[in-house]
């Protein structure tokens, strides 16, 4: 019986924090969705343009690398390793970023993270897009060489065609969306958040490690060519770190502090009229009470009369 009794309290302890942390979380999402639903769209964006450029893709001999030089090729056989380290990263990712639903630990708002994210996201898409429509380079995966069936995309035959992109097949047996990776984007976004927000050291040094394994095993799977990943390393780095320093820092909800939600504009606006109404009524005070005070000798003057502030003896 008691076994089954801690059980269902823990089990109603976690329930109730479930239900408040999400009340919570519905409250900034009511705020912030805007920014969210356009990060969202964007990834439909950037799909779509990874479609079109699949059909400008041609096929032709493999470009000179040297990290294919120095890696030994997975081959087709084995090229879901990298895909599946890539799934682990990203679930785990996700996962983390709802931990505050269930564990006290918290230092972040699971909508306000994420809204991090995508802007990273995004402005890290939005050069890729630019690099990989300014030059179509032969893909180097199996599927995109000569005499693959899905090395070249016939013309569509409507517009729903283009739209739908074929997801996910259109997205994992793409051509032409080399420069720079988009695994790499997802991986370094990912570990750079956990880096600022994670409590674990062991955890973050182990997340970069495995983005070295998952560059590695990009290029040995011959999904990219070494420049897709090298230029995604120091290019989402810098877009992190110039995107991070225009966001508004997140609240630290590990501080203890009450008052920890974020503040809207319409509650900045009203704080700030109350702030100068407070400063306009004490300015306002009669100028009596203001009057100067001096001292002397161990009395005090008030315009001109001698006030004895030394103990009356008796």
């Amino acid at each position: 019986m008691m076994p089954a009794l801690y059980i269902a309290r823990g089990a109603s302890k976690v329930v109730r924090r479930i239900t408040s942390e999400t009340s919570v979380e519905l409250k900034i999402l009511s705020e912030k969705w805007q920014l969210l639903l356009a990060g969202l769209v964007f990834q439909y964006i950037h799909g779509l343009a990874a479609r079109g450029v699949h059909y400008l893709h041609r096929p032709g001999p493999t470009l000179q690398d040297l990290g294919f030089m120095i890696l030994p090729e997975l081959g087709k056989e084995r090229g879901y390793i990298s895909e599946t380290l890539f799934t682990f990263i990203f679930l785990s990712f996700v996962l983390w970023t709802f931990h505050p639903f269930i564990l006290q630990t918290k230092r972040f708002y699971t909508v306000l993270i994420w809204r991090r994210v995508l802007a990273f996201l995004c402005a890290s898409q939005f050069l890729r897009i630019i690099t990989f429509y300014s030059t179509q380079l032969p893909g180097p995966n199996y599927h995109c060489r000569e005499g693959s069936p899905l090395a070249r995309l016939p013309q569509p035959q409507n517009v729903a065609e283009v739209l739908l992109i074929n997801f996910p097949r259109g997205v994992i047996y793409g051509c032409g969306d080399l420069i720079f990776s988009s695994h790499m984007i997802f991986t370094i976004v990912f570990v750079v958040t956990y880096q600022k927000y994670g409590n674990i050291r062991f955890i973050k040094m182990l997340a970069w490690c495995v983005a070295i394994a998952q560059s590695l095993l990009i290029i040995a799977s011959r999904k990219h060519y070494s420049v897709d990943v090298v230029v995604a390393w120091y290019t989402v780095n810098l877009v992190i770190f110039f995107v991070d320093k225009k966001l508004t820092e997140l609240p630290d909800r590990s501080a203890g502090s009450t008052s920890v939600l974020p503040v809207s504009m319409k509650e900045k606006d009203s704080k700030l009229k109350e702030d100068k109404a407070r400063l306009v009524n004490v300015n306002s005070v009669d100028s009596a009470d203001w009057r100067p005070w001096t001292q002397m000798n161990g009395k005090h003057i008030e315009n001109g009369n001698h006030l004895d502030t030394e103990t009356t003896k008796t």
